[in-house]
């Protein structure tokens, strides 16, 4: 006959004993703990072919160790050997008694739960979708009731269920910032091949959240040396997403969290005393309204691209003015030409274009961290979830797709929570949909090009929706074709309303602008000097003096014309120009000089370096004059505007830079990944930018 040992585990007064008695037939046996005089029950009875031994550990409202009762169910469910957890809660206060189940999942064991009392809830008229919440947590749940001994016989069946199958991973997911440092120590522990019996996820929860005996059971092996700066750096940063609180504290609210998303989603109560309706509650009321919420939500997202851009235009032509200024200084100390150009026009320049949107990237920052921090944004994915799932999107994928309005990198990550690799795989396909902060130059670029300042910020926030819209209406696509199946049920966090912090406001747009100025001062300028010298060389020295003899003898009002005529045969001829006349046949239908082809193809390296890319070739080879010195003016007297939109179409979805790509390989599973991405953004980008070209024709 098969042995089950079964811990169970609940809060005091949730009907543990009257539900082992409901079972059948049970052997009592009453002792002592080993070492405590806490009363330890074990009931035995048989069940078909199996005999069940049930271990009623003392009722505890955590796993800590404040009470003796914690400190014994709590070692023994760590230490203890048993077959699965069968833990009891009272379908009438779920709230509280799922904060035990939490932490339950977090011991990485098989496990049930079983919701007594269900007789009482009905009663109380509270419905519960067992089914729901059962696929959300990733655990066997039966509704039961001990008086009535209803959902009894299911119960001993999902019993054998669960110790006969495999073990289902839970779904309990914390907050971005620990499931980031989460992943970086498993990624550790991977790295060095750390054998444990326990899951990596296991170890990383429990390192985070300072489980003593997790940290002295590593403290002697060599690993520790490297995990414990890489633990210290995670608890500091979780610790101020959370205004420094304690880490005992900061899980407790995640369970919470977890758990108010899960009871949202699964628990209605169809009597509702208004007089405790909270001021969260009233605020829902309005933010997440199943009518108005999209539009406040739309209205807000519109509000910040009106700022980004109206008052981050204010500092760009002091910028703009302090690079010329820079310019004129260090290309007035050379006297080299070549050497005077790759440093003006080349790093100066190259440079200077992209530092001058720091204020439009600040603004930006800024406004997500704030919507973020006041917990708005976890109301958003929950508002959107319905909308989601029309479009055959997991209600989870909107974390890393509103992640991927900052870089791309860490929304590849982030896209991690997702479960099931058909939802994760068919999320990545879309990131690149969701214009990442490093997109923000170009289209503030041309929006300055070819929009009247009192448009600028509603082309900037049409540019970004139509972005999003475009990449939920592909995901549609591809649900119905690459990543066909069933949706997954979908639980988010729901944090309070709080002030955001301004300390962590600040520091998340310090890194974040830091980035992008360390990357605008290394890989852009080493990309801006490439890009000069490849359009300044090979040189021609025939065409040069045979221009430079007509210049010379030309009439005053003609010699500009033809030294930017000269340029611009240079340009053609050089290395750059050669590669840009090669591929501009392919451009040609979208209305696309080889200039422009150039730039876009830079942008695989980084977003940035089109900026950078434009403004070193339309300096070198365009009409360059005191009235007409901005790089937006030189684009808007060379570009016309239909081949401008379709440039920003390409800009929205084709292939992220290099090392998002890289991320997405590794994150998605292999090389063949990209090529497949490659072939669908470079499909979709070219396709639309060709119907928009087209289109802009008409205006």
């Amino acid at each position: 006959m098969k042995q089950i040992k079964i811990a169970l585990v609940g809060q005091p007064n949730v009907g543990k004993s009257m539900l082992t008695n409901a079972m059948g037939d049970t052997t009592l046996h009453v002792g002592n703990f080993s070492g405590v005089t806490v009363e330890k029950k074990e009931i035995k009875f048989k069940y078909k072919d199996y005999l069940i031994t049930i271990v009623d550990l003392p009722g505890t409202y955590m796993l800590t160790n404040y009470s003796m009762e914690e400190k014994v169910t709590s070692d023994f469910l760590k230490n203890e050997e048993y077959d699965l957890i069968l833990n009891v809660a009272d379908s009438t206060n779920l709230e509280r008694n799922l904060q035990l189940t939490s932490e339950l999942l977090n011991l990485d064991k098989k496990m049930l739960l079983a919701l007594n009392m269900s007789d009482e809830a009905k009663k109380e008229k509270i419905e519960i979708n067992s089914k729901l919440m059962e696929e959300l947590m990733g655990i066997s749940i039966t509704k039961v009731s001990a008086v009535t001994k209803e959902g009894v016989s299911t119960l001993l069946q999902n019993i054998v269920n669960t110790y006969e199958n495999e073990k289902r991973e839970n779904k309990l997911i914390f907050s971005e910032a620990i499931e980031e440092e989460i992943r970086n120590i498993t990624e550790h522990l991977e790295e060095n091949k750390y054998e444990s019996e326990y899951s990596y996820r296991k170890i990383a929860i429990d390192l985070i959240s300072e489980n003593k005996q997790t940290y002295k059971k590593l403290h002697d092996e060599p690993i520790w040396i490297t995990l414990q700066t890489i633990l210290l750096d995670a608890i500091k940063h979780i610790q101020t997403h959370n205004e420094d609180e304690a880490m005992i504290d900061i899980f407790a609210e995640e369970y919470m969290s977890f758990n108010k998303g899960i009871l949202l989603e699964t628990v209605k109560v169809n009597k509702l005393d208004s007089s405790k309706i909270t001021t969260t509650q009233k605020i829902d009321n309005i933010l997440i309204h199943p009518f108005l919420g999209i539009p406040i939500f739309l209205f807000l997202m519109w509000g910040l691209f009106q700022l980004t851009f109206e008052v981050g235009s204010i500092p760009m032509d002091w910028i703009d003015a302090f690079f010329g200024w820079l310019g004129d200084l260090v290309g007035a100390t050379i006297v080299n030409d070549d050497l005077r150009s790759l440093v003006v026009d080349g790093i100066i320049g190259g440079v200077g274009a992209v530092v001058l949107f720091v204020p439009n990237i600040i603004i930006l920052f800024v406004g997500i961290a704030l919507l973020e921090g006041t917990g708005y944004m976890s109301r958003v994915a929950y508002l959107l979830d319905g909308f989601f799932h029309k479009f055959g999107l997991h209600g989870q994928s909107f974390i890393p797709l509103v992640t991927g309005f900052g870089c791309s990198i860490p929304a590849y990550m982030g896209a991690r929570i997702l479960k099931n690799d058909r939802d994760r795989l068919l999320t990545l396909f879309i990131i690149g949909f969701m214009s990442c902060g490093a997109r923000l130059p170009v289209y503030v670029l041309f929006i300055g090009a070819f929009f009247e300042p009192q448009y600028a910020g509603n082309a900037l926030f049409a540019i970004y929706i139509s972005g999003a819209i475009l990449g939920i209406l592909l995901a549609k696509v591809l649900k119905m074709t690459a990543f066909k199946g069933e949706n997954e049920p979908f639980v988010m966090e729901m944090p309070k309303y709080r002030l955001p912090s301004a300390v962590l406001i600040w520091h998340t747009v310090k890194i974040k602008t830091l980035m992008y100025l360390k990357k605008a001062g290394t890989f852009i300028a080493a990309a801006s000097i490439l890009v000069w010298f490849l359009s300044n060389y090979p040189k021609n020295e025939v065409l040069t003096f045979d221009y430079q003899q007509q210049i010379a003898v030309a009439q005053e009002s003609q010699k500009d014309d033809l030294s930017n005529l000269l340029n611009e045969k240079l340009l053609e001829q050089s290395y750059l120009g050669q590669v840009g006349k090669f591929i501009e046949p392919i451009f040609e239908p979208l209305g696309m000089d080889w200039k422009m082809a150039v730039a876009l193809q830079t942008g695989l390296a980084a977003k940035e370096v089109v900026v950078s890319t434009l403004g070193v070739l339309y300096s070198l080879g365009g009409d360059v004059d005191e009235e007409n010195s901005t790089l937006q003016q030189r684009l808007s007297d060379h570009i016309p505007f239909a081949s401008a939109v379709a440039f920003i179409v390409i800009m929205m979805t084709y292939l992220p830079c290099l090392a998002a790509t890289v991320v997405f390989s590794r994150e998605a599973g292999g090389f063949k990944y990209v090529l497949y991405l490659f072939a669908f953004t470079t499909t979709v980008a070219y396709s639309f930018a060709f119907i928009a070209y087209k289109v802009a024709l008409l205006f």
